[in-house]
């Protein structure tokens, strides 16, 4: 066992998020650290010299869920997020939640399906995922915490089964809330909401239309541009464009201050 395999084991069962860092090139190569989400170190050994670039670093690819090499003068350190794994909540059991409950697991989402129509939500049409619920979504949020590790996906077309969803949301840290419909839709949700008192701010994090287009026609086609918009919002980076006939590193190197690593 390593000398911080106890407190990493004691960091991933709190669910809890972190980095391990390596010092792969330099002096000191191969010291290891463990580092919490603030950036302390908890376990192991970083020079004192590295310590504030490197914690800085860490915190700011913890967010974006990113591992990176990064080169600290005559040193090269690999940061490692650990992360615990996000959870995906689809409200409406119909034909595009099928494969896109199918799929999420295979990007490590733990899958939660909700309908309040027992005829849709059932095992033999979602086989395999986490946790099923047959009720109003008042009755999931009310044995169900909201946290950054929180993606929202609503596919029932009907804004009684959507509605009741959204104050609940409103305020949440959830990371990602998309909503599917056509843009007269998304155009009439938004001004639902505006009459509820939202604000621009508020009603920016909702994606909708849902996904990133690709030309998705059939359901199957439809949940990959809602993951591919899901990864996008994960990892704050992309563009949703092809990389063919860029140009550049598809990674920066090391993260600048201030920003997000992309």
């Amino acid at each position: 066992m390593t000398p911080l395999a106890g407190d990493l084991a004691r960091l991933i069962e709190a669910e809890q998020l972190g980095a391990v860092t390596t010092i792969v090139e330099g002096p000191d190569t191969g010291a290891k650290s463990l580092l919490d989400e603030r950036g302390a170190v908890i376990a192991g050994h970083l020079p004192d010299g590295l310590v504030a670039d490197v914690a800085a670093d860490a915190v700011m690819l913890m967010r974006r869920e990113q591992n990176r090499t990064l080169g600290y003068g005559d040193r090269q350190v690999f940061i490692e997020t650990i992360a615990p794994q996000p959870r995906l909540i689809i409200f409406g059991a119909g034909h595009i939640a099928q494969p896109l409950a199918r799929m999420a697991p295979e990007l490590g989402f733990r899958v939660v399906v909700a309908d309040a129509r027992k005829t849709w939500a059932t095992a033999e049409r979602f086989p395999g995922v986490d946790e099923l619920i047959v009720a109003w979504p008042d009755a999931v949020f009310a044995s169900t915490e909201l946290d950054a590790r929180t993606y929202i996906v609503l596919l029932s077309h009907d804004a009684r089964f959507e509605d009741p969803v959204f104050p609940m949301v409103r305020r949440s840290p959830v990371r990602y809330i998309g909503a599917l419909g056509s843009r007269r839709t998304a155009a009439m949700r938004v001004e639902r909401l505006r009459a509820e008192g939202w604000s621009d701010e508020e009603i920016a994090r909702i994606h909708a239309p849902i996904g990133i287009d690709i030309g998705a026609e059939q359901p199957a086609e439809v949940a990959v541009s809602i993951l591919a918009e899901m990864v996008r919002v994960r990892y704050g980076a992309g563009t949703g464009l092809s990389l063919r006939g860029t140009e550049g590193r598809i990674h920066a190197q090391r993260p600048e201050e201030g920003e997000a690593p992309t």
